[in-house]
């Protein structure tokens, strides 16, 4: 069905399963690994029903960061141009509304101008715009909510979100997604969607279970032990916090890697490391959220461009982004929930590469936080041994 408009396409697992559904028009909950694909599940689903009325928004995609709406748009962009008719203009709206960046006059002018009939963005703009009526959602037929248990798990991000959804049509399709999909947030994910009267679970590796009433179907994978990527190696080491510093540079001597990306607990660490990173003769760029608009998204497009090769960031970066080079993942700053490691690590391995990530324990925190990973998902994370083999963790 796909293959006409967007040529030869391999499907993964969760594509091969969600795809037909979401074309069919039926509602999505869907949880899957990072790295496999989600993300083409909806851009591919959305692109083939589209019908486009010139003025008049079709599909609106919503998700937690101007950096991850940024990477959404240039997906409907690359696929978009196999279709006639369709603006996408999906960057317009990647920014919160207090953020420094693009103005929301620009907004304004860009919606009363030459509305898209694709919108991505974050809540707050979103919500901004509707509630001064330059946005109009009358004419939705499709709402996406990428990475949405972090979106919803936030009462005010969820109060957003509900009042933007009810300024869309009440028949539309909804999609949701993420690779974190708690018992506790999937009923409020099933009250977006119409239909709720089955559910389906599955305990499978790569089984998905599919249950369906008219337009509704969940795809959940309930054994936590299957979302880690397969072809991660996953390691920690135990050290002083005075210590980071000599082993990071140690590492990334030793290390062979396309790039890397380096995760810190706060926005002034995160600056700091960076800065004694150049000092040392490695070329490292930062983003954080403290930066404006148009320099986060200079330096992502820097860093996916292969211009830098090592990036540090904060849990920011640590929810979909998808930068196909990076096959290692250090965690500077151990994560404080098993969640956040799993979409950490996950920036490493993508779709089945060869992967790396290496977790620096400096605290009894950090060793309790690591215990409880290896308990929740069923893997052994080692410690780091003094020679790794190259080919385990790098695609020749």
């Amino acid at each position: 069905m796909i293959s006409p408009c967007f040529g030869d396409f391999h499907l993964a697992a969760v594509q091969h399963e969600c795809i037909p559904q979401a074309v069919l028009g039926m509602d999505i909950i869907c949880q899957a690994k990072s790295g496999m694909g989600k993300t083409a599940v909806f851009v591919l689903a959305t692109l083939h029903q589209i019908e486009p009325v010139d003025g008049q928004i079709s599909v609106m995609v919503m998700c937690h960061t101007r950096e991850l709406a940024f990477q959404i748009a240039h997906e409907y962009e690359r696929f978009s141009k196999y279709l006639v008719d369709v603006k996408t203009g999906v960057h317009l709206l990647c920014a919160a509304i207090h953020a420094i960046g693009v103005p929301i006059a620009q907004n304004r002018e860009a919606l009363k101008n030459n509305p898209p009939h694709i919108l991505v963005g974050t809540p707050g703009r979103i919500l901004g715009l509707v509630r001064e009526k330059t946005l109009k959602l009358d004419k939705v037929k499709h709402f996406v909510m990428d990475e949405c248990d972090k979106m919803l798990e936030a009462i005010d991000m969820r109060r957003d979100i509900q009042e933007i959804f009810k300024a869309t049509p009440h028949d539309k399709q909804v999609m949701m997604f993420s690779a974190t999909l708690s018992k506790e947030i999937r009923p409020v994910c099933r009250k977006f969607c119409q239909d709720v009267s089955v559910m389906g679970f599955c305990a499978g590796c790569e089984r998905f279970c599919l249950s369906g009433v008219d337009r509704w179907v969940t795809i959940y994978v309930d054994d936590e032990t299957k979302l880690t990527l397969h072809g991660l190696q996953q390691y920690y080491i135990k050290l002083e916090e005075s210590e980071k510093n000599r082993k990071l540079n140690d590492l990334l001597d030793a290390l062979e890697f396309n790039q890397v990306v380096i995760f810190v607990s706060k926005k002034n660490r995160g600056r700091e490391l960076n800065r004694l990173l150049n000092e040392c003769n490695f070329p490292s760029i930062c983003i954080t959220a403290d930066l404006s608009q148009e320099e986060r998204i200079k330096r992502y497009k820097s860093f996916k461009d292969f211009q830098k090769r090592i990036l540090v960031t904060t849990d920011l970066f640590g929810r979909g982004m998808d930068i196909e080079r990076v096959n290692i993942v250090v965690n500077y700053d151990f994560p404080n929930d098993s969640d956040q490691y799993l979409h950490r690590v996950g920036r490493a391995g993508r779709f089945g590469t060869k992967g790396l990530s290496i977790s620096f324990i400096s605290s009894e925190e950090d060793t309790e936080m690591l215990a409880k990973v290896q308990s929740r998902f069923e893997v052994n994370i080692p410690e780091l041994p003094d020679q790794i083999d190259i080919s385990t963790y790098m695609s020749t």
